[in-house]
């Protein structure tokens, strides 16, 4: 299980990984975060990241580690990491790339609702998805080939991820796609039935009565019907 963390802000982290670099003032740090391409992986807010350095400085991760003089601009604070920060860094990346956290995915919520509209149309839908996805994952490939000229490829891996679940996706959008126009998805009939006729299906209902268990760590029912969990008349 992830750890409940102090600050939870993946801006944050990147914060903390780039400062381990070396000593940057915000408006370096939001610099850095361009030429990198890092908008594309991480949610960046470039107007709120001072607040997050505050907030990190705050909570002893980073700390000053002196002031930037150039010309006539104005003096700009460097911020450095901290011994907790480096701690909380590390920590925070290897949870991250180790424990898997559900996400909730607004395409999964939508995905889990969609006997709310008619086959037909639901058909129509991922057929405007699909498209739109082929022009995305157009453009990721024109972005990762930019990048791949300029950096090396272990600072633009997540990219290459990103183009892999695009990829995935569209693949598995087109197979659902013909599943729909041809019928052959389980359920079908009875999902017609509830839009042609405005009245839930009986076997529909009868699933309401089930004790379904969909959560992998929930103990499933047991044979003999009392197992945890088990609804009993």
């Amino acid at each position: 299980m992830a750890k409940r963390r102090k600050l939870g802000n993946p801006l944050a982290l990147t914060v903390m990984v780039l400062l381990a670099e070396r000593s940057m003032h915000p408006y370096e740090i939001a610099q850095t975060l361009r030429r990198r391409g890092k908008e594309h992986s991480v949610k960046i807010n470039f107007g709120s990241l001072y607040t997050v350095v505050q907030n990190l400085e705050k909570h002893g991760y980073v700390e000053v580690a002196g002031v930037q003089r150039q010309g006539n601009r104005p003096e700009r604070t460097l911020y450095g990491i901290t011994e907790a920060g480096q701690a909380e860094m590390l920590d925070w990346l290897s949870d991250l790339l180790a424990v898997p956290v559900a996400e909730y995915p607004v395409f999964e919520t939508a995905l889990s609702l969609l006997p709310a509209l008619p086959p037909q149309e639901v058909a129509g839908l991922m057929e405007t998805r699909s498209s739109a996805l082929a022009i995305q994952a157009a453009a990721v490939r024109g972005v990762l080939g930019r990048l791949g000229e300029k950096l090396p490829r272990v600072f633009i891996i997540e990219t290459e991820y990103q183009l892999h679940m695009i990829d995935a996706q569209l693949e598995w959008i087109r197979k659902f796609h013909t599943e729909l126009t041809d019928g052959t998805i389980s359920g079908t009939e009875e999902w017609k039935s509830f839009h042609e006729t405005g009245e839930i299906p009986q076997n529909w209902k009868d699933l309401d009565e089930q004790d379904i268990v969909l959560d992998p760590e929930r103990p499933a029912p047991q044979a003999d019907g009392h197992g945890p969990g088990t609804r009993r008349p």
